[in-house]
């Protein structure tokens, strides 16, 4: 397959820890959206969120782990070598370097972190690298914010067929399947307890987590 037949998107994340919400959403945008190769990428140092309580060499580790050998899933490390704050809108200009102009590019979030789009770093710049699609949850409806709304403009798109006439520059809404309701928080605070996390993440990660002590408390 020559590289200007790909498909390419990109999903990023604390991934703190790595578990099957992720994992079977990340297969079920591959999926739907026909990708080739699907990035998963973990942010060291997220500019919007908290801390993760683990190193960020550790949640990628993990998530080679969880990822295995899944067809089309990639984890993808490169914002490790950065210093200070990940900033989704320089990993999409790598990959567009990479891959190339005519490539669609697209971004994959959730629809919480999609109604902050406006206040990401460089958000204007986001569109004339890539598309973005957005990960709907069912039945939760809430009103987008002014600036959101300016930043979209008449950009949205309302099938995958239309999405990938072009390389970039339209928003797209999706909604999964299986949409598991499985929170990296509950997971963080069944391990701090002692509690079972079977079932909730992959048993190669959790025997990894374990392993090495993460996320559980010392006595």
């Amino acid at each position: 397959m020559s590289v200007a037949k790909l498909k390419v998107g990109m999903l990023g994340g604390t991934f703190d820890p790595v578990h099957f919400g992720h994992l079977r959403s990340a297969i079920e945008v591959r999926e739907a959206l026909g990708l080739d190769r699907l990035h998963m990428i973990p942010a060291p140092q997220p500019p919007l969120r908290e801390s993760p309580q683990i190193s960020a060499e550790q949640r990628f580790e993990l998530l080679k782990i969880g990822i295995g050998d899944t067809p089309g899933l990639l984890a993808d490390g490169r914002e490790l070598l950065r210093d200070g704050p990940s900033y989704s809108v320089d990993t999409l200009a790598e990959l567009r370097r990479e891959y190339g102009s005519d490539v669609p590019l697209i971004m994959i979030i959730g629809f919480d972190a999609f109604l902050r789009l406006a206040q990401w770093h460089r958000a204007d710049t986001i569109f004339t690298l890539a598309h973005v699609v957005v990960i709907a949850r069912p039945g939760y409806q809430t009103a987008w914010p002014d600036a959101l709304r300016e930043l979209v403009g008449d950009r949205e798109v309302d099938s995958n067929s239309t999405l990938m006439q072009s390389p970039s520059g339209r928003l797209l809404t999706l909604t999964l399947p299986s949409m598991m309701a499985i929170s990296a928080t509950y997971i963080r605070e069944r391990l701090s307890r002692g509690e079972s996390v079977r079932y909730l993440l992959p048993e190669a990660v959790e025997k990894a987590i374990l392993q090495y002590g993460f996320y559980q408390t010392s006595e």
